[in-house]
């Protein structure tokens, strides 16, 4: 398949919407190709079930118009970064040869979501890797950014944010797809769950000095070709 640009890699169906879903269309506007891997089906929860699960991330990369998505088929809520689950990812990325991965940020009370983005990190070193058994040629993809997609609540600092002003009705309606995890048995008073998302974006947004954004943290430092693009 013809190599993606970006590849968001999201512990659960739902995470890659809450973290990323207005950076995708962004990016897409710009002609980059971006896909999206799950790494559970997110189930047992509440009021879902993987059928339920199944029909709502359908529905939600009808919404982002993704050029790729999958599910690695790892286990809800037993999520660890094994060797083998290491070696599975890293296989992905050596198929889909990503230039940038998204990953979630490492720092959260969901031990899924912490141990997503250590597997993001030892995958992408471990697809480099010559003379093993994994499948396909060596790849390193250039740069992990990590989006917020978090439980606890904690202030990280961003190493940068994007503008997703107009691209925010779409994140709100790919995140509504998902009705099992912010819809049903939620309360429906205002501020909704859904309201606190938007209310969150239009923080970051307010941060820069626009009206809705998304922020990100690299380990390593940023680095620009120009300053034509700040805000």
């Amino acid at each position: 398949m013809t190599p993606l640009d970006y590849l968001v890699i999201a512990p659960h169906p739902d995470d890659a919407e809450l973290g990323v879903g207005g950076t995708i269309p962004l990016l897409q506007t710009q002609g980059a190709r971006v896909g999206v891997l799950d790494l559970t089906d997110g189930e047992p929860t509440p009021f879902g079930s993987p059928e339920i699960r199944r029909r709502e991330t359908e529905a939600a990369t009808a919404v982002l118009g993704l050029a790729w998505r999958s599910n690695l088929g790892l286990p809800n809520r037993r999520l660890e970064a094994t060797l083998e689950a290491r070696a599975r990812l890293a296989g992905v990325l050596r198929e889909l040869r990503p230039r940038v991965l998204f990953a979630p940020y490492w720092e959260d009370s969901h031990p899924d979501h912490v141990a997503a983005s250590a597997l993001v990190e030892a995958a992408r070193f471990w697809a480099k890797l010559t003379r093993c058994d994994l499948p396909g040629e060596p790849h390193y993809p250039k740069q992990i950014l990590y989006y917020f997609s978090v439980h606890l609540r904690i202030h990280p600092r961003p190493s940068f944010i994007l503008d997703i002003t107009p691209y925010l009705e779409t994140k709100m309606r790919a995140v509504a797809c998902y009705r099992s995890q912010f819809i049903e048995g939620r309360p429906t008073t205002p501020p909704t769950l859904l309201d606190d998302i938007k209310d969150r974006a239009r923080y970051w947004g307010w941060a820069i000095g626009t009206s809705y954004g998304e922020p990100f943290v690299m380990r390593e430092e940023v680095g620009l070709r120009s300053l034509r693009d700040l805000l």
